[in-house]
């Protein structure tokens, strides 16, 4: 017996679990939503890994992987364990997806920022009048429930580090900033803000909030809300241009589930995979892999992008004082860029020790099993130039799509990571970190003898945020490049959508979690005006 439903939404992460939610409220439109990892139903049985968003909530330093992920993360099941290639230079780079629901939203860092207001009005002058910053910006509103600036009424819980939280590590970091010229920043989501200042999450209690607890948990008890964990989707089924279900895979069996509509909201890495694996995506790469072409859509897997990450890395001195908790964190403009907050640093309290769980290596220069604990000064390029690509390495849904991230490829990318390395290392020399910061581990004095000795470390080095986006992008009809429009409907088909970071035109100068859930928000009401 053919199942059927109003809509399909494949992927419980940060962007399904929302408009899967959503949608139910009208008890007369029914649901399907599949995620391919497991399914926790509350916080009781939710597993530690899970539970906590940062190391600010654990209760110590922890090992870290290239990624900046818990070591624990890079073989769970909640992990999809795609790798990817950085750069030509780089060793296999670890790029960690969620796999569960809540999706990423339940295994990242669980930083909560907004975008600041040109990343919007850009996506506005590409031709994609809906999502101004005056626009999007009551979306954002709903979702949060903030008391540090009285808005307590959206589920989205954040918290904001406080100054009490500091270690010795960050309270330096933020005296070393202030000496340098940066300005004061206590408010992170004031639009114009910049500077040092507190970071924020969206934790309460320690407790990483994923969608999967603020709203899935709201929702699943609906009857029109079928959730199904553990199945994973293979392609989508077409009548002509037309989608009309989905083709899953669970408990070892394949069968076919049929809707009104298909929502595609399985992330910047599945979601075009889906697509190319179904016949939409460049032409002449889906004959090469031998997938009929339903429909030419060059930009599938293309403009693929994320802020690329770098340590700069210290033991510290055993008398330090050192709490996994408080984040501080500097946003500031590059010399001679356009773009405003181009570069954030961060500092971080970690083991010394870092391991490669693509290659199972070890980086840095510790000769214990643990490494020794230390402090990181965390790189972000927020506005980066360079662009990279996804294609399918064949047509089986199992095998994982190949992925070039092409890191620091445009010169003024590895000319503001260059500045922002460097001025880690200065930072480090200020008087209060005497007391904290003991030998330096990455990079070395060699690494910082020369540029072109620095441009070395650093395509050696340079690793994913996990903030991959673009790979579906939206934009108007006149670009060839764009695959969905604006309100996410894939282009050269019909009952067909992809809502995810994917189809972002462009990264915004944050951790893009808070706009995936505002872009989920922002969608569903026009999802619902299209019935």
């Amino acid at each position: 017996m053919a199942l059927n439903y109003d809509y399909i939404v494949v992927g419980a992460g940060s962007a399904g679990a929302i408009i899967a939610s959503r949608l139910t409220e009208d008890p007369d439109t029914s649901v399907l939503l599949l995620e391919a990892g497991p399914d926790y139903p509350d916080l009781d049985n939710l597993p530690e890994e899970l539970k906590y968003g940062s190391y600010s909530s654990t209760p110590g330093p922890t090992l870290r992987s290239r990624g900046g992920h818990p070591i624990s993360l890079a073989s769970s099941v909640h992990n999809w364990q795609f790798v990817a290639t950085s750069t030509p230079k780089a060793p296999p780079m670890h790029v960690p997806r969620g796999k569960v629901t809540g999706g990423s939203s339940a295994i990242n860092r669980a930083g909560y920022r907004r975008g600041i207001p040109e990343d919007y009005d850009a996506w506005a002058d590409e031709g994609n009048d809906l999502w101004g910053y005056d626009v999007v910006l009551p979306f954002f509103k709903v979702l949060e429930g903030d008391p540090d600036t009285g808005s307590e009424s959206g589920p989205v819980a954040i918290r904001r580090s406080h100054k009490e939280d500091w270690d010795a590590a960050k309270e330096a970091f933020y005296n070393a900033c202030l000496e340098a010229g940066f300005a004061d920043s206590p408010v992170p989501s004031e639009p114009d803000s910049t500077g040092v200042g507190p970071s924020s999450t969206n934790t309460r209690e320690g407790v990483r909030y994923s969608t999967a607890i603020t709203h899935l948990s709201q929702s699943r008890h609906r009857l029109n809300l079928t959730i199904r964990p553990n199945s994973r989707v293979r392609k989508v089924i077409f009548d002509g241009n037309k989608a009309i279900g989905i083709e899953v895979e669970s408990g070892g069996e394949t069968f076919s589930v049929f809707g009104r509509e298909t929502i595609l909201s399985a992330g910047a890495i599945v979601s075009p995979q889906l697509l190319m694996l179904s016949g939409i995506g460049p032409a002449r790469h889906l004959a090469d892999v031998g997938i009929p072409v339903l429909h030419d859509s060059p930009g599938v897997g293309q403009h693929l992008k994320d802020h690329p990450k770098l340590y700069s890395s210290w033991t510290n001195k055993p008398e330090a004082s050192l709490k996994a908790s408080g984040g501080v964190q500097l946003r500031y403009t590059a010399t001679g860029s356009p773009y405003r907050n181009d570069i954030m640093i961060n500092v971080t309290s970690v083991s010394g020790r870092r391991i490669n769980p693509a290659t199972g290596e070890h980086i840095g220069k510790s000769n214990s099993d643990t490494g020794p604990i230390g402090t990181d000064l965390v790189v972000g390029l927020m506005r980066p130039v360079s662009t990279g690509s996804l294609s399918l390495s064949s047509a089986d849904p199992s095998d994982q799509p190949l992925m070039d991230y092409n890191f620091l490829s445009d010169p003024f990318d590895l000319q503001r990571a260059r500045e922002a390395v460097r001025l880690c290392i200065r930072l480090s020399e200020h008087e209060d970190f005497r007391g904290v910061l003991n030998e330096r581990l990455d990079p070395t004095d060699a690494d910082l003898a020369t540029d072109d000795a620095l441009d070395e470390w650093l395509m050696r080095e340079v690793g994913t945020y996990s903030h991959i986006s673009g790979t579906c992008k939206m934009g108007p009809e006149s670009d060839p490049m764009a695959v969905v429009d604006q309100q996410g409907r894939v282009r050269g088909t019909e009952s067909l959508r992809v809502v995810d970071a994917s189809i972002m035109p462009d990264l915004v100068r944050a951790a893009i979690n808070p706009t995936v859930m505002m872009m989920a928000e922002r969608l569903v009401g026009l999802i619902k005006s299209d019935c």
